[in-house]
């Protein structure tokens, strides 16, 4: 009886997902790549950086390698760019030293249900269906995050979104 009842609420849990995905605000959304093997996991940017207008952590879910993200607005005309990077000294940097730990920039996109794309929302915005970093995958794999023992499998550009965060 008490496993009908624990099948019945993960079951309902489960159906109520999507819904909830729904509402899921951009600072919460959690995507994954189509093998499944990358997770980009957004996080509220605060008031620690007027910079920034998204924050997310990329993890490499084998062998457990945890990347820093930002998006900013940038360039001319200013779009949303991001920037991936992999053990980035702390505090004040040198352009060479920030180079060196850079594994990926580029202009985010998002893309709705019905495929059109438009800038990456705002962290208290609904979230992106699905995200497109392009050229993710190579830069990762000319970048000091790729190796023996760091990511080792072959990402795609794009991500979709699979859950939001508590």
């Amino acid at each position: 009886m008490v496993a009908r009842r624990l099948t019945f609420i993960l079951l309902c849990s489960a159906l109520a997902a999507p819904a909830a995905a729904a509402d899921c605000k951009q600072s919460h959304a959690i995507y994954a790549d189509r093998d499944g093997g990358y997770e980009l996991r957004f996080e509220p940017v605060g008031s620690a950086s007027a910079a920034t207008s998204n924050h997310f952590k990329v993890a490499v879910l084998k062998p457990g390698l945890l990347l820093d993200g930002v998006v900013m607005p940038a360039g001319e005309p200013e779009r949303a760019t991001g920037l991936i990077m992999h053990n980035c000294p702390e505090g004040d940097t040198t352009g060479e030293e920030l180079r060196a730990c850079t594994v990926w920039q580029g202009v985010v996109y998002a893309l709705d249900k019905a495929g059109a794309i438009s800038e990456i929302p705002a962290e208290t915005e609904p979230a992106a269906a699905q995200l497109l970093l392009p050229d993710f995958g190579p830069s990762l794999r000319a970048s000091s995050a790729w190796g023996k023992g760091k990511a080792e499998a072959d990402s795609w550009d794009s991500f979709a979104l699979k859950g939001c965060a508590a």
